[in-house]
């Protein structure tokens, strides 16, 4: 079952604070309450399961050697999501690319990512074109905030952004959509 983020935080704090006190069995705990949404999340981002897997992986060895760096000034799960996705933009940047065989493509056109499937198939179907018009810089401000719900401060958090940068980019992303849309 994939479940929230956000679900049973304080359990998860106390898991973290056994992590950090080198508690193999909450790492494990931990792992299976958030692995099965953060590899959805994350393949839906790559679209590639091997990437993602690794990425989710890198995650947890990271979770293991910081957990007492956790403040605790947010969710546990928001701030897991910041670990993998800084570890699979991570994996993406070690991997070169590979042409793609055409049945791929075509598999790959026609698997939307929930957040594509929300977009097109909600009240904001011209929204999904437009959004896939925008620069990957203005994309991935957008989709932090906008679809996944991150605060300006979280989103640089996540990208590695000045919050300035952040909140510019936004800027110019909501202006670029208003022109597409007009």
């Amino acid at each position: 079952m994939i479940r929230a983020p956000d679900a049973h935080d304080a359990e998860d704090r106390a898991l973290v604070a056994r992590i950090a006190r080198g508690d193999r069995s909450a790492l494990e705990q931990l792992y299976r309450r958030h692995a099965p949404w953060m590899i959805a999340r994350l393949e839906s981002r790559c679209g590639n399961p091997d990437q993602a897997d690794l990425a989710l992986q890198d995650t947890f060895v990271s979770v293991w050697k910081s957990a007492k760096s956790y403040r605790g000034d947010g969710q546990v799960g928001a701030w897991l999501w910041g670990i993998g996705v800084r570890r699979l933009i991570d994996q993406v940047r070690k991997r070169t690319p590979t042409p793609l065989p055409p049945q791929a493509i075509q598999r790959y056109d026609q698997a939307m990512s929930f957040e594509d499937a929300l977009i097109d198939n909600g009240a904001h179907g011209p929204m999904g074109a437009a959004l896939r018009r925008l620069p990957p810089d203005l994309q991935s401000v957008l989709i932090a905030t906008a679809i996944d719900g991150l605060t300006t401060k979280e989103a640089a958090h996540l990208l590695g952004l000045p919050q300035g940068t952040v909140k510019t980019r936004l800027m110019r992303a909501r202006k670029q959509l208003q022109e597409v849309l007009s």
